[in-house]
């Protein structure tokens, strides 16, 4: 096999590569991000049982013997768009759409809610192929359970391919990515094969964090938290990192830090673990907690904070 160019490093040559994107589209908290690492093998979106836990359209970049799949994680497409934030996700779901070669559809096999409905009749106008992707069927106790959820759901869209998988637990994601692969067009490698995603370190100590909130403060905390990154300053295998925790109100500061700060010093320290882990490299991080009243129902203010994606 010739190489493909000099830059990317994939051996394969344009007509014989397939390449494109593959939009991983769902109601929230279907798995889309844990379907995302584990098909990577590797941790490149932050994952949590909380609805609106991603928040952004992320690359997840896997490059195959003869094709490269650029998977777009997205946030869930949700009805409600009662909040400036809820427009935003939808908005950023909705325009990945738009520029996506494949669409997987992810549903969870064991029911089947208002919001994938919502999903599915967005889908409606998508004129690339889609494909269904049944996800936790580790939870099923009897397959042919799937069967009458199968015919529903192909009498109201030609799906490409159905595929039941496992994301947790990696079942069947080999059948997946070949179905996946079959409606991607030949071209060039987008990326180097060495790549994994196209967010930084920068952005990913913002997702850590705000994991670890997610994942510390259950239900004590609204979904109005982001984190902004102020300073991000690397020497060598040092990461000196600065980090602020917006709140919508004052008394949700309190939560935030605990008793004498050790809410924030656990939060902290385990967000710090987790870059440390991820990016081989030593971290110091600083973490402050500021109040912004109403940022998740401002336009301007969820620019500023990073959420003003194309």
């Amino acid at each position: 096999m010739t190489d493909l160019n000099d830059t990317c490093g994939v051996s394969a040559t344009a007509s014989q590569l397939r390449c494109g994107f593959a939009a991983l589209v769902g109601r929230p908290n279907v798995g889309k991000s844990t379907l995302l690492n584990t098909l990577l093998g590797r941790k490149v979106t932050i994952v949590s049982r909380k609805p609106q836990t991603t928040r952004h359209r992320i690359l997840g970049i896997h490059t195959l013997t003869g094709a490269q799949i650029v998977y777009v994680d997205t946030p869930g497409l949700h009805r409600q768009e009662n909040t400036a934030m809820n427009r935003c996700l939808n908005r950023t779901a909705t325009t990945v759409l738009a520029e996506a070669d494949v669409a997987v559809f992810l549903v969870d096999a064991l029911r089947w809610t208002q919001e994938d409905e919502f999903v599915l009749e967005r889908l409606t106008p998508f004129a690339n192929p889609v494909i269904l992707a049944l996800n936790k069927i580790d939870r099923l106790r009897a397959k042919q359970a799937l069967l009458p959820l199968i015919d529903r759901l192909s009498g109201r869209r030609d799906f490409a391919a159905v595929v039941p998988v496992s994301a947790s637990r990696g079942i069947n994601l080999a059948a997946l990515e070949a179905e996946i692969v079959q409606q991607l067009p030949n071209s060039v490698a987008y990326f180097p094969q060495e790549q994994i995603t196209d967010r930084s370190e920068r952005f990913m100590a913002a997702e850590l964090i705000r994991e670890r909130l997610l994942k510390t403060l259950g239900q004590e905390l609204p979904y109005a938290s982001t984190v902004a990154i102020e300073a991000f300053e690397q020497e060598g295998r040092l990461r000196r990192i600065a980090a602020v925790i917006w709140i919508e109100r004052r008394g949700q500061k309190p939560i935030v830090i605990g008793h004498k700060g050790q809410r924030l010093k656990q939060i902290g320290r385990q967000a710090r673990e987790e870059m440390e882990a991820l990016f081989g490299a030593v971290v110091y991080l600083q973490l402050w907690v500021k109040v912004r009243e109403g940022w998740s129902d401002d336009e301007r203010a969820l620019g500023l904070l990073g959420y003003a994606e194309p």
